[in-house]
């Protein structure tokens, strides 16, 4: 195995198996061009798109590639965190499309974990609860 399929392995390893979809339907650019911040989405046919007018480096966006592919996993097993979240959590939340979703928050909590992402803010029952999920599988 050379050094580029053993990248493609791991990395697919890190996404679950979900692939990144590079070509974006004509909502999805529209969606992206006005929201720049939002750097990622898990798209409605189980793919991960990553938003071409963001200003995040290589190494983030792979990062948030991550994040959506266990948004994706979650999606796909159907799994709903069950866990509070802190009133710190609800704030930064407040104005997203996660304020008015209990469970898309706890994903999107426990993804942003997953992928490194300090923003999320995570409790040590949040934290064992991802722990939990993820070693189910093995």
């Amino acid at each position: 195995m050379d050094a580029q399929e053993y990248a493609r392995k791991r990395a697919s390893k890190k996404l679950f198996g979900f692939q990144i979809r590079e070509k974006l339907y004509p909502r999805e650019d529209e969606f992206f061009m006005k929201r720049p911040e939002v750097a990622g989405m898990a798209a409605e046919d189980n793919t991960i798109i990553l938003n071409p007018y963001s200003a995040l480096s290589k190494k983030q966006l792979g990062a948030v590639a991550e994040n959506e592919a266990l948004r994706l996993k979650m999606r796909q097993d159907e799994f709903v965190p069950e866990f509070e979240v802190t009133p710190d959590q609800v704030k930064f939340f407040e104005g997203t499309e996660y304020a008015d979703d209990p469970t898309a928050m706890k994903q999107t909590i426990l993804a942003r974990v997953y992928s490194g992402d300090s923003s999320a803010k995570a409790t040590p029952a949040q934290k064992k609860v991802l722990k939990e999920y993820l070693s189910r599988d093995k």
